[in-house]
């Protein structure tokens, strides 16, 4: 894995998880900025994604468990977007609430995302 780009989805998904509760503290349901927000987030999982199944293909392995670390790869990408859908069914605080949580499931994700492959 890169780790780079793993500290980079993480950095990224607490920052959307700071912006979305703050959100949520003032109020405020999740607007189209905390969906942009969502969709670069989302963008840079998809990146981290591509590239576990690139080094998967090349033949590296992680140190634990393939399906696992798949799994976790394929967790990771889908917890924004599942956040973004459900807080578009709940349009007030509650909304941002469930996008802050989501991405700070991304965030540990990636941290044992990192600790599967053996870093």
């Amino acid at each position: 894995m890169l780790d780079a780009l793993t500290v980079a989805v993480a950095a990224a998904a607490l920052a959307l998880a700071a912006w979305c509760g703050f959100a949520a503290y003032r109020d405020q349901p999740t607007k189209d900025w905390h969906f942009i927000g969502m969709a670069v987030v989302s963008v840079l999982a998809l990146a981290q994604l591509v590239v576990g199944v690139v080094q998967l293909g090349r033949g590296e392995r992680p140190d634990q468990s393939m399906a696992i670390f798949i799994a976790y790869l394929v967790g990771s990408f889908a917890a924004v977007p599942a956040a973004g859908l459900l807080s578009l069914s709940e349009r007030s605080k509650w909304g941002s609430v469930t996008v802050s949580a989501g991405a700070v499931v991304l965030a540990v994700l990636e941290v044992r995302l990192y600790d599967i492959w053996g870093g």
